[in-house]
């Protein structure tokens, strides 16, 4: 079946799936992002009066009983319950999995062998709800009183670990932690483990749920979080006026598969993951370092693997550059400024001014360890769209901040890369790379 060696080995995205502010399949939050709706409301999930913060981004109309029966509901945190949901849209997408009942009921898992199907799903936070709810539950009636699935339910690998279970996936298996750039870092690791032949696919993303009154104050107390009210003038990257990242909650997944593989099955193929450059600050525990050289290093080795594998980019971006950049983009005074200085030293300074660049965590709002995974959906729908979605919200440039952010409208352009920029508290750094499904080979 495997027609390349190992080191020749190319990637596709054959499947994705998506739980987010913006809708709860691919075609409604694709729909979302293009139009540049807001996702962020006052909180619904508790009473946040009294907080210095009220607004969040919370997953609408999810209804896991879609998903899972009603006993594994009790047994399993909602950032688990996100994650099942977004990889039986992944897989079921891919046509690597059938189910007799929706996304329920008898599930058929064909043209992977078990042993070369893995899974590398990480998320930033686990089971806070859970961990909450169980510590009251100590501290009001007492030890016999905790559930005996407090520690399943609560420890940040069970996503990993129930997706595995579900589709028979006995192949490499990753839960990444690094804050929020664990889905881009779940991601690249991914790509990595199928260029070295571990694994022909790969089940990657991030999810998160941790809108929770603990969250909340512990992200307001650090001075993370936005304290504006208005919910379309909170969540404004790379304006002057930002103050903040608005915490969100959801799912991405995508399904990674070796090229030759999902040729050989018939697969359609979204586009290609072709670079992954992986970096730490080494600075501080929350703060981006000021001068950007991690996450440019980060850049730069993306774009170089991107570029080893389709000889042809290389020329086309040196001739006529035409780059779309998913920015972390968290609304944030230092991340922002930082992150503009990342993007014009890890591509140069001619290349990043001729970019579009945009931050959907102005409408999605920042969605945590589940955020790179999220984007990297919108990555790869720009470029098999053409279309370059918007940052809403954007109406006073920050003289540091002067790249094309692709102000309040989506745009047609048909980018020939699409990079998506995933910065963790922590100093972690990550950028992946995708390429359009055309000349996947990299040939003419």
């Amino acid at each position: 079946m495997r027609s390349a060696s190992y080191s020749d080995r190319k990637v596709a995205v054959t499947g994705m799936g998506v739980v987010s502010p913006l809708g709860c399949d691919i075609e409604t939050f694709w729909k979302n992002i293009t139009t540049g709706k807001c996702g962020i409301e006052r909180i619904t999930k508790f009473d946040p009066s009294g907080f210095k913060v009220q607004i969040a981004a919370e997953v609408r109309d999810f209804d896991p009983l879609m998903f899972m029966e009603k006993s594994q509901i009790r047994k399993t945190d909602l950032f688990v319950q996100y994650a099942v949901a977004a990889a039986a849209m992944a897989m079921k997408d891919s046509g690597l999995a059938d189910f007799s009942d929706g996304y329920k009921g008898e599930m058929v898992v064909s043209g992977v062998e078990p042993g070369r199907l893995g899974v590398y799903v990480g998320s930033g936070i686990g089971g806070m709800n859970t961990f909450i709810r169980e510590v009251n539950k100590l501290n009001d009636s007492g030890p016999n009183m905790v559930s005996p699935f407090f520690v399943p339910m609560m420890i940040g690998n069970i996503a990993a670990g129930t997706i595995a279970i579900q589709y028979g996936a006995q192949g490499v298996n990753l839960p990444v932690v690094t804050a929020c750039a664990t889905g881009s870092h779940s991601i690249g690791e991914a790509y990595y483990a199928i260029t070295q032949g571990r694994a022909d696919v790969i089940i990657a993303g991030g999810c998160e749920a941790a809108i929770n009154p603990l969250a909340i104050a512990g992200f307001t107390n650090c001075m993370a979080l936005s304290k504006r009210s208005d919910p379309e003038s909170a969540s404004i990257p790379f304006d002057r006026r930002r103050d903040g990242f608005v915490i969100a909650e959801g799912a991405g997944i995508l399904v990674l598969e070796d090229l030759d593989h999902a040729i050989d099955r018939g697969a359609k193929i979204y586009g290609m993951l072709s670079g992954y450059g992986n970096t730490c600050d080494a600075y501080h525990i929350t703060a981006p370092h000021p001068e950007a050289e991690g996450a440019a290093c980060a850049i730069r080795i993306a774009v170089k693997d991107a570029c080893d594998n389709n000889k042809y980019l290389e020329i086309k971006l040196n001739e006529d550059p035409k780059i779309y950049i998913n920015a972390h983009g968290t609304s944030t005074p230092l991340n922002d400024r930082s992150e503009t200085l990342a993007i014009k030293k890890g591509l140069g300074e001619e290349m990043a001014y001729k970019a579009a660049v945009s931050s959907t965590k102005s409408m999605t709002g920042h969605m945590l360890g589940a955020a790179g995974a999220a984007e990297a959906v919108v990555s790869l729908l720009a470029l098999r769209d053409g279309v370059i979605p918007p940052t809403i919200g954007y109406e006073d440039p920050d003289p540091d901040c002067d790249l094309d952010y692709t102000p309040n409208k989506s745009r047609k352009m048909q980018a020939d890369l699409a990079l998506s920029i995933s910065l963790g508290f922590g100093g972690h750094n990550a950028c992946i790379a995708f390429t359009r499904a055309e000349n996947i080979r990299g040939e003419k």
